[in-house]
């Protein structure tokens, strides 16, 4: 029998099912224990992952560590545990890129254990309209209605990118040497400065949970057009209001819902010993019934795409992944080599600098400088 020490992030739809699937192993029959451990969401997304590594045998991680990872030679790779047929199959059945982006330097490092994207949240009970569709309407509505971003940690860096990719430049993919060109560039600072200036203080250094969080327990903000979606607010309860999600804005009718994914994957780090019944269990959290049923009723966020299109599932979480499925189908994945976390990091510095109202043009600059030197990992964590 072996036993496995594993590290998730601190929140229902984090931990809730990974610790119920390993609740129901019975080591002398299954061969396997798992115990998992959770960090905070700021450690989630910043703590360097080959410290994580060191200590724990499973990790579940954002994709772009994968790069730094690789680099520090701290995972195993999963492509060298599944055959490459069911590789491909869990690929076709995985909504978005969510599969693909931990795929590096031509192998798999993770599975994906759950999807995430940018998207649009509302208090629907305090709009008079419907959610706005397009960047021209938010801010419209942001004239009469309080409006807030996604600003803090690395957030403000996956806003930008969001609404570059609305505005039909996805950072770093024409061209990766460049972050992104000077006009786009410009016309999302003047956008996110916009919102900035007109946004409640009160959740301005919220993560996206604290913004949530906000929403359904007070009346005072109405809407966030850009915010990882969390499924566990679409139901309300007695102490929270319910949030309608839907997906993200675009640039015009009809255009791109401008995203970022995020979600979170599994990954086996170097110290682990693996067993069969190690590779069985996670083939088991990649099945069909297993995203569809088991973890979507222990509060999580299935990665496979007919849990999002699953008629009970949406009717139990009122419609949340029918509603954003287009955004995560068509999400944005960002750059992820070694030196990608801590340019985040950099990067919405910077930004929140270009909002309090440092010159967008020398912004822009100090962007592409910092991208420029993480592309050869200078850049200081």
């Amino acid at each position: 029998m072996r036993s496995y020490l594993g590290l998730t992030w601190d929140h229902p739809r984090g931990y809730q099912a990974l610790r119920a699937a390993a609740a129901q192993l019975d080591p002398a029959i299954d061969a396997l224990a798992i115990h998992w451990d959770t960090q905070t969401l700021e450690g989630f997304e910043a703590a360097p992952i080959a410290e994580l590594c060191a200590r724990y045998d499973l990790v579940v991680l954002d994709h772009p560590h994968i790069g730094e990872a690789v680099a520090q030679r701290c995972l195993q790779p999963i492509s060298d545990l599944f055959d490459a047929d069911t590789l491909a199959s869990i690929d076709r059945d995985t909504i978005g890129p969510s599969f693909s982006s931990y795929r590096f330097a031509g192998r798999q490092w993770a599975l994906p254990l759950d999807a995430a994207t940018q998207v649009m949240a509302a208090r629907a009970d305090l709009l008079e309209e419907n959610l706005p569709q397009t960047w021209h309407e938010v801010v419209a509505l942001s004239e009469r209605a309080p409006v807030t971003l996604s600003l803090a940690g690395p957030h403000a860096a996956l806003s930008f990118q969001s609404i570059a990719v609305a505005l039909g430049e996805p950072p770093a993919k024409l061209d990766p040497e460049r972050f992104v060109g000077t006009e786009t560039g410009r016309a999302v600072l003047d956008l996110m400065a916009t919102l900035a200036s007109r946004m409640p203080a009160i959740v301005r250094e919220a993560n996206p949970i604290g913004i949530l969080e906000h929403m359904a327990r007070h009346d005072d903000v109405v809407l966030c057009p850009l915010v990882y979606g969390y499924v566990n607010y679409a139901v309300g309860s007695s102490e929270r209001r319910a949030i309608c999600f839907g997906n993200a804005p675009r640039a015009m009718s009809g255009g791109l819902p401008g995203s970022t994914i995020g979600g979170t994957g599994i990954a086996i780090s170097a110290r682990a010993e693996i067993s069969p019944a190690l590779v069985n269990h996670l083939r088991w959290l990649m099945s069909a019934n297993t995203q569809v049923r088991f973890i979507s009723a222990e509060a999580g966020q299935p990665s496979r795409r007919d849990a999002w299109q699953d008629a009970s599932v949406n009717a139990a979480w009122k419609n949340f992944y029918h509603n954003t499925a287009e955004t995560m189908e068509r999400g944005y994945v960002r750059p992820c080599h070694d030196g990608a976390i801590a340019f985040q990091a950099m990067a919405s510095g910077l930004i929140r600098e270009a909002l309090a109202g440092r010159s967008h043009g020398a912004v822009l600059d100090a962007l592409q400088n910092a991208y420029t030197a993480s592309r050869t990992a200078r850049i200081d964590a």
